[in-house]
């Protein structure tokens, strides 16, 4: 891994300091935070009898942690980074303001060891949400740091229990302990898989929840490479919700495809009776793995999906397709030549992919060029276009973007912010400008954003 020290990073990033002021590091404030997280190192166990070391989480006890905010409510979140490496944390799927976004460079410097920033912002959107570093991003994910942020409507939907699933895989040998976190062959093509796979860092774990009850669960795919198919059996299942919009219409909770990043809200009826069990599956070439298990316990509630109030929509603005810009994106090789600079928030030493034939050469001072710049307000059209035999989700920062059309397959109207491109698809998704700064645009399989595919959008005023 290439890095810069710390003398270095100071003197590279000193001319940018003064644009991140207000995001702020903080010593002591008036303002009180309504929530703290820790980046901390530990050891925890994932497999049974089985310690594995070296691990990260933002909580330094091991639980994967939930945050919990209210829509339209302001909050403070003060971060402090316990590791010996820098860090930052992004808000995946918020439309906040940019500065707080947690991005290096681009919005914020790397929050240092020892260092604590605060992020305040006021989230406009319910929904499900989640948090991840953006500096070091393969390896602090690897090992465990990540977080699901839930944002919670005005008005109750309903539910008895709202349950968060922090879904993800981690790569261990059969000790165990870590292994490598990728192999540079994968990442030139679909990404590197985990070996063992985990919901809220545990294996196959059992819920046991109120029979006959309703029960939100909160699927929030938080791994770095896998793209897959999910199902609730043995229950009433419905999906209410994707990547933290509400749906037009429930739908059965079968065949959910969800890529690193994506999110889906699913209304559970606990089954009646305690000799039954519900199951959470990932749908395998070899047949369904289970994941997680819910076990009915006590006398039924005797509950009914019907009785659920439909979830508001967010307040994301409506582009006008008439008058809409058309932007094209093309998601590929790497035109090669181009070595990746060293950086504090690290290299994986490749550039195998890029955004229109430019590959992202790591997370350093600028000036950077955008790959596009849009006018605050405007609408617009983006047209991404896969190349290459893999699948990519397309995460954007800050904005939330319509599907329109596929040139493979036909796709519903939904709100998002992290579209599955599959391979070799074109797909035109349409936006409202409404959210001024500098965006990052990626792949999020991590492998691939490492090593090139990667940019950002400007939406200025």
């Amino acid at each position: 891994m290439f890095g810069l020290s710390r003398r270095e990073f100071l003197l590279g990033s000193a001319g940018t300091a003064a644009a991140f002021a207000a995001g702020g590091l903080v010593a002591g404030s008036a303002q009180a935070a309504n929530h703290a997280l820790t980046l901390s190192s530990l050891d925890h166990g994932i497999v049974p009898d089985t310690v594995t070391r070296n691990m990260m989480s933002f909580t330094p006890d091991g639980v994967p942690p939930v945050l919990r905010l209210k829509q339209g409510a302001e909050c403070a979140i003060d971060v402090t980074n316990a590791l010996d490496e820098a860090s930052t944390v992004h808000w995946h799927g918020l439309r906040i303001p940019n500065h707080m976004d947690g991005v290096p460079y681009l919005t914020q410097n790397p929050i240092e060891g020892g260092q604590t920033l605060r992020y305040a912002f006021t989230p406009p959107d319910a929904g499900t949400f989640w948090y991840h570093p953006h500096c070091n991003t393969l390896e602090q994910i690897a090992r465990g740091m990540t977080g699901v942020l839930v944002v919670e409507e005005a008005e109750d939907p309903g539910f008895d229990r709202d349950l968060p699933l922090n879904i993800r895989d981690f790569r261990l040998g059969g000790d165990g302990q870590f292994i490598d976190f990728y192999k540079p062959r994968n990442a030139a093509r679909g990404g590197t898989l985990g070996t063992v796979s985990t919901v809220n860092w545990k294996v196959e774990p059992d819920y046991e929840l109120e029979a006959g009850s309703l029960v939100r669960l909160r699927l929030a795919v938080t791994d770095l490479t896998r793209v897959g198919t999910y199902a609730i059996r043995g229950a009433e299942a419905v999906v209410v919700a994707l990547d933290s919009m509400p749906l037009p219409q429930p739908v059965p909770a079968r065949d959910i495809q969800l890529a690193p990043g994506q999110r889906a809200d699913v209304a559970l009826r606990v089954p009646d009776g305690e000799d039954s069990v519900a199951e959470l599956v990932l749908m395998k070439s070899s047949g369904p793995k289970v994941l997680a298990r819910f076990r009915p316990r006590g006398a039924t509630a005797g509950r009914d999906l019907r009785e659920l109030k439909p979830l508001p929509a967010n307040p994301v603005p409506l582009p006008d397709l008439a008058n809409a810009d058309v932007l094209e994106f093309v998601f590929g090789w790497s035109p090669g030549g181009d070595a990746p600079r060293a950086s504090i928030c690290g290299s994986l030493g490749y550039t195998f992919w890029s955004i229109n034939r430019t590959p992202w050469l790591g997370d350093v001072p600028g000036p950077l060029d955008p790959l596009a710049t849009m006018k605050l307000g405007k609408s617009y059209i983006l047209r991404l276009r896969n190349e290459t035999p893999n699948d990519h989700p397309i995460h954007l920062h800050g904005v939330s973007f319509r599907l329109l059309r596929s040139n493979k397959r036909e796709v519903p109207p939904l709100v998002t912010d992290t579209a599955l491109l599959q391979r070799e698809e074109t797909m035109d998704v349409a936006l409202v400008a409404d959210n001024p700064g500098d965006w990052a645009f990626h792949c999020h399989v991590i492998e691939h954003q490492k090593t090139g595919l990667a940019g950002f959008l400007r939406i200025e005023g």
